[in-house]
């Protein structure tokens, strides 16, 4: 569309088309004014209309603040659940998510991966499913019983069996949600929309028991076999440790010496099979 003039009253050619006034420019470009639409079939060239249909916006906004407003709006209309309200008897979408470790605070991966996660399912709330979404908390593995061996000076499985074990697995369950308050700030300050309230935890029993009922499916339909897999160790624990546990332990600028040795082959004493290790005995 053509028009033609300056700022202080833009003059319209011929033809019903919304415009801008002065205020209306300086509301898309930041300032105090809200937007104020006319056509040239009501109005004459110096004439507007008065409707307003923006709040007015500030002319250096501050963001946060921003996002806040929208969180508490969201919070008032219950937005989330109402959501999950509005969508029931729709085709269900099931959106497996790998809970994070309760005994720590998040940080930017839980930060990144949690957006990525909102980001798929609301879309496919908004492509017509029903979305589910409860938080988890994973309970399991080293990263609790870590905690648990510095704060009762545990050395190895001869110290657990002292204390006893239901002492033990009670002292790992006292910590398991200490950090979930921190948790739900960060979660919903970041707009994810998931249910808190109804979360699962995965040292509940009819959790425990699902995964022993998937396992057990797997096995039945010929699924499981048993291989062998270089993996990290702990002599300490008696147990493979997975990346995220191995690293739990690093330690930098450690000196540690290493040696190479070549085994000669029985049958052919000339070819050699060379090994790298920094195991200490």
């Amino acid at each position: 569309r053509r028009v033609h003039g300056d700022l202080k009253g833009l003059r319209i050619l011929p033809s019903p088309v919304c415009v801008f006034r002065r205020s209306s420019a300086a509301a898309v470009l930041g300032g105090r004014h809200a937007a104020v639409f006319s056509t040239a079939s009501q109005f004459g060239p110096d004439r507007y209309s008065t409707m307003s249909t923006f709040h007015p916006v500030a002319e250096r906004p501050c963001f946060p603040e921003e996002e806040e407003k929208i969180l508490q709006y969201w919070k008032e209309i219950d937005a989330f659940q109402t959501s999950l309200k509005m969508s029931e008897g729709k085709p269900l979408y099931t959106f497996y998510d790998g809970p994070p470790f309760a005994t720590g605070l998040p940080h930017y991966g839980h930060i990144l991966a949690g957006t990525i996660k909102d980001v798929v399912t609301r879309y496919a709330h908004q492509t017509g499913h029903h979305v589910e979404r409860r938080f988890g908390w994973d309970c399991h593995g080293l990263p609790v019983e870590y905690e648990i061996d510095k704060k009762l000076e545990i050395k190895g499985r001869k110290d657990v069996l002292k204390l006893g074990i239901d002492k033990y697995n009670e002292e790992c369950r006292s910590i398991v949600m200490r950090y979930s308050s921190q948790w739900k700030d960060v979660v919903e300050r970041m707009g994810r929309w998931i249910d808190f309230e109804r979360d699962y935890k995965t040292l509940d029993r009819s959790f425990m028991e699902s995964v022993w009922w998937v396992f057990k499916q797997l096995f039945e339909k010929g699924l499981v076999y048993r291989a062998f897999k270089v993996m990290p160790y702990s002599t300490a624990c008696n147990t493979p440790l997975s990346n995220f546990e191995a690293n739990l332990n690093y330690k930098e600028d450690v000196q540690d010496p290493s040696i190479v040795i070549a085994f000669s082959q029985v049958e052919a004493p000339h070819v050699e099979f060379p090994a790298w290790t920094t195991t200490r005995i």
